[in-house]
């Protein structure tokens, strides 16, 4: 009998990381595939990705909008309400054996609550990682202790699962399966990017993705601030900025980041939803990204892109050779970037690799997914080191 796995998306952040894991369950003729697709996936803003999840060929079987028009902390609480709610009855109607997560936000997190209350087994990619600079921090390691079969990215992060008391024969280090689309998705050449993203890319071309630092308010807007100055100073470089999350302030940083790209017409740009194939293309083709995006530190070293990550939002992740870290302020990010545009770093960035893994985390999940039993599972007890 097919295993109904139901896996949750609640926005680019998730369904990313999760495509490859997808395609996986998707083509095995042993599991029969169930998508709950909500939060940025659904808003109009944010590109509306629910369609790109369609035409990607995948079968949504749920969609429960949560975000509010605001992004006030009461408005994410409240979006955090109606995401119980609906995940709840969504669940419900899915009825899978097992219900599959990744990451750490705040959709997840009321998703995984859903599913404990229904006494639905959770499997929880991406465990175990520290972000201090954001309040997903939280809410990931929450979401660990609602779970019952756990992949990590790296030993590091397995040990850190298993130091909150999961049973080790349950938390699996596969990598991250972000890597896996990184390796094998076909990218668009440079000029078919650039007629993609509107705007010629020159050298240099900068990918800038910032996002909200939500658990440091002060340092996130000093991080915008000081990276705004520093673009103005570099010179006629091309620079093309995506989107923020829905996050605590997303709305807010977005218009300021909108307002500068209209004061350099012709070689800045703002694509606020690019999709994976047009994302990895232009970490693939960018001289440099900056921000401070998990992307940056994590697939962009696997295409070999020098990256530039700014304040504390990522404090904590493990980084590669080509990734240089600095504070908010305008001198900072202007040194870092001008550094990470020498030859002698993009040679470094070139020969590097992501500390994530190898590129290969969707089979290992897929067979542990299909192979673990389920009987029991919530008979979980805390596992004292």
């Amino acid at each position: 009998m097919a295993r109904r796995i139901c896996v949750f998306t609640g926005g680019r952040a998730d369904y990313g990381p999760l495509s490859a894991v997808l395609q996986a369950l998707h083509d095995d003729p042993e599991i029969e595939l169930r998508l709950l697709v909500s939060g940025s996936h659904l808003v109009s803003q944010q590109g509306s990705t629910v369609d790109v999840i369609a035409a990607d060929g995948f079968p949504v079987s749920e969609q429960v909008p949560v975000v509010l028009g605001s992004d006030t902390p009461a408005s994410v609480a409240k979006s955090f309400g109606l995401g119980a709610i609906g995940y709840a009855e969504a669940l419900e109607r899915i009825a899978p054996d097992l219900v599959v997560l990744l990451g750490d936000r705040y959709e997840v997190l009321a998703a995984a609550t859903a599913a404990t209350f229904q006494r639905i087994p959770i499997a929880h990619i991406c465990g175990g990682e520290v972000t201090a600079g954001s309040t997903d921090e939280g809410m990931r390691h929450a979401i660990t202790k609602l779970s019952h079969l756990h992949f990590t990215a790296t030993d590091e992060f397995r040990r850190r699962v298993i130091q909150l008391g999961e049973n080790p024969d349950r938390v699996h280090a596969v990598g991250s399966p972000g890597l896996d689309t990184a390796r094998t998705i076909e990218l668009l050449d440079r000029a078919a990017l650039s007629a993609a993203v509107g705007v010629k890319l020159r050298t240099p071309t900068i990918a800038v993705t910032y996002h909200p630092a939500t658990a440091d308010p002060v340092g996130s807007r000093a991080g915008i601030r000081g990276l705004l100055a520093a673009l103005d100073r570099i010179g006629p470089a091309t620079v093309v900025f995506t989107g923020t999350n829905v996050d605590l302030g997303g709305p807010t940083a977005d218009h300021e980041l909108q307002r500068f790209i209209d004061c350099h017409p012709g070689r800045m740009v703002m694509c606020r939803s690019l999709g994976q194939t047009l994302y990895l293309s232009l970490l693939k083709h960018a001289d440099v990204i900056v921000g401070n995006s998990s992307s940056a530190l994590i697939e962009a070293p696997a295409l070999g892109t020098p990256t530039v990550n700014i304040g504390t939002r990522q404090e904590g992740r493990p980084t590669s050779v080509s990734t240089i870290s600095c504070t908010e302020t305008p001198d900072a990010i202007g040194s870092a970037i001008q550094h990470a545009l020498t030859a002698e770093h993009r040679e470094r960035s070139r020969t590097g690799t992501s500390p994530y893994g190898d590129g290969h985390a969707a089979p290992r999940i897929l067979r542990i997914l299909k192979t673990t039993p389920l009987d029991g599972a919530f008979k979980k007890r805390f596992v004292d080191l």
